[in-house]
């Protein structure tokens, strides 16, 4: 069966859900040969292995954490030449595309972006897409050269399917361009205990009709009790209640979680765009005539400042 490259995202080691559900992607097209770079990068040998991946090549290097983005291009690009893959995945960040596209540039191949699932076809991998705000639902394929595809994270359901995950060294030679962009400091995030929200399985966001940063207590209080994410429409992170960090639709982030709840959320086009492949979506609004009614799957008309404290003592109450 033919191999296929998995680019890994991990942080010291820690791989991240998005790495293991492309690996699940990956067993349906051909063997998972993970690549995973930097820091720690041997000790995701495990995690790797419990969910599919054949081999591992790992390698380290100062290049990986003062320059960006290239670095790793280089590295993947050493896989792909050591591999000769069926397909490339890579997990659909703002880092992830950015190093997709430069490795199709450079091997002459195709490149899809955002994929939400993955089959494999007579002619090679088709992937899904949501297009136009996801009002339509295509199937693709790259007609030329090895697919280079990225996956939104959330696409499919992670599956453990132990393998035996040897671990191999990556020799990789540097460009010229490598060193182009250094990084000269970082700052670390302030943790809030939260999932990622790109990553989360439950999205909770807040929009306009929050009326203001104090409120949004309300919303964290109902994000808290399930485990969620905290989202905000634009209306919100413009108006300053919310950081532009947490921003869900078609200028800030685009999720796609089991569960995403809009509260106060009018569901204008842009929102939509960046929420719309949930799969299940509920809406809490004052407003029965509100768009975002048109695609949930459960609407709550009535005032969020009553709805959601009464839905989160429930599901605290619930958890017991």
């Amino acid at each position: 069966m033919a191999e296929v490259l998995v680019y890994v995202d991990h942080v010291d080691g820690a791989v991240r859900k998005p790495t293991l559900e492309l690996l699940t992607l990956a067993r349906r097209i051909g063997e998972p040969v993970a690549v995973a770079l930097g820091s720690g990068a041997e000790n995701t040998a495990a995690a790797l292995a419990e969910h599919g991946a054949v081999k591992v090549l790992t390698h380290d290097a100062a290049e990986y954490a003062d320059y960006l983005v290239v670095p790793k291009v280089d590295a993947l690009q050493a896989a792909y030449d050591a591999v000769s893959p069926a397909a490339v995945l890579v997990p659909s960040s703002a880092e992830g595309k950015e190093i997709a596209a430069r490795l199709a540039v450079r091997i002459g191949s195709g490149i899809i972006t955002d994929a939400t699932d993955l089959e494999a076809g007579d002619e090679g991998p088709v992937a899904t897409q949501s297009a136009f705000a996801a009002s339509f639902t295509t199937k693709s394929r790259v007609a030329k050269g090895t697919p280079v595809i990225t996956v939104k994270p959330n696409s499919a359901a992670v599956e453990a399917a132990p393998a035996a995950g040897a671990v191999e060294a990556l020799a990789v030679s540097f460009s010229e361009k490598a060193t182009g962009t250094k990084v000269t400091a970082r700052t670390p995030r302030e943790s809030t205990g939260r999932p990622e929200l790109t990553e989360a399985a439950i999205v909770v966001s807040g929009g306009r009709g929050v009326n203001g940063a104090e409120n949004f207590s309300i919303i964290e209080g109902l994000a808290d009790s399930l485990g969620a994410a905290v989202g905000a429409s634009r209306a919100a992170v413009d108006a300053g209640w919310y950081p532009h960090t947490n921003q869900v639709g078609q200028t800030g982030k685009s999720v796609s979680p089991q569960l995403y709840i809009a509260s106060g959320i009018s569901g204008a086009i842009q929102h939509r765009a960046g929420m719309q492949t949930s799969k299940t979506i509920v809406a809490i609004n004052k407003d029965a005539e509100a768009p975002i009614f048109d695609l949930v799957d459960y609407g709550v008309v009535g005032d969020l400042f009553e709805v959601v404290p009464q839905l989160t003592e429930e599901i605290k109450t619930r958890k017991g």
